[in-house]
């Protein structure tokens, strides 16, 4: 599999290794300070309330994946529907009425999936925390990827990296192929369950669309060297703050259009200048 991919995974490992995970990156990659407020600053920093798009994406994820833990022939699309009721949080949302037309989408959403989706075979994981040391060079590891994925099936000999997604856009072919995330998640479980994994897919519950792609070592290679430049970057900004540097320089704010959403707005004078703020609501999908 060594060979097949391109990397040295090695077994003996560095005096240091900085551990990433796919949202660590893409959090200091979008702003830094966000990253800082998330991951360093202690005690953490006032946050807004809760978003209504990610209670919904939750409650979906907790149901599909409490419906691959039941047997085979108990995966039925009313099975599926009941979890989303037994999931369900109000967290976000505008009122009870705007909570309960979502509700009620997300039964429908689970409820096609299953119905449109061979759902008897039992995937390899489910939620499940994957890590490993890579190489981009084939000398020794410099980090350690790791995170969790929502699935991992088993198809023929190869495993496959399945990602839901509840979002208001439908994924296509070029956003699966340029995931980072998906990359990451693909090598390190094809090194934690040794077996060969290329393809990743994200689906949409809300569409019914599923956006796949098929990977190659230097496709992959690539995904961990732009990770590898930016776990540097973080490992030097974290080290530099540790020696007593200044945060704000080291991690500045980024700000744009996201800041409208941002869990750290109340703690940041940069974010609330770059825009008015969001509803917990707007990012729901239509």
């Amino acid at each position: 599999m060594k060979e097949q991919l391109g990397f040295d995974f090695g077994v003996e490992q560095p005096v240091r290794l900085t551990k990433v995970s796919p949202a660590r990156l893409s959090t200091f990659e979008d702003c830094p300070r966000r990253y800082r407020l998330s991951y360093l600053q202690r005690p953490t920093p006032q946050r807004t309330g809760p978003w209504a798009h990610s209670t919904l994406g939750a409650v979906v994820h907790n149901a599909l994946r409490a419906l691959f833990d039941l047997p085979a022939a108990k995966r039925t699309a009313q099975r599926a529907m009941a979890l989303v009721g037994e999931y369900w949080k109000d967290a976000g949302f505008e009122d009870a009425e705007q909570a309960a037309r979502y509700r009620a989408r997300a039964k429908g959403w689970v409820g096609e999936y299953v119905e449109d989706h061979d759902v008897t075979e039992d995937p390899v994981g489910l939620e499940r925390w994957v890590s490993a040391p890579v190489s981009t060079t084939g000398g020794q590891p410099t980090m350690i990827i790791e995170g969790r994925t929502d699935r991992i099936d088993r198809r023929g000999s190869e495993l496959v990296i399945v990602d839901y997604k509840t979002g208001r856009r439908a994924p296509d072919e070029y956003e699966a192929r340029a995931s980072q995330a998906l990359a990451m998640y693909a090598v390190a479980s094809s090194r934690t369950l040794r077996m060969p994994c290329t393809k990743v897919e994200l689906h949409h519950l809300p569409t019914g669309t599923i956006a796949a792609a098929e990977h190659t070592p230097e496709s992959l290679k690539r995904h961990l060297q732009r990770a590898e430049e930016t776990a540097g970057d973080l490992r030097l900004a974290t080290d530099t703050l540790d020696a007593g540097a200044d945060a704000d320089t080291l991690f500045p704010a980024r700000p744009d259009r996201r800041c409208s959403w941002c869990d750290f707005r109340p703690s940041c004078a940069e974010g609330q200048q770059a825009g008015p703020a969001a509803q917990p609501w707007d990012l729901l999908a239509p």
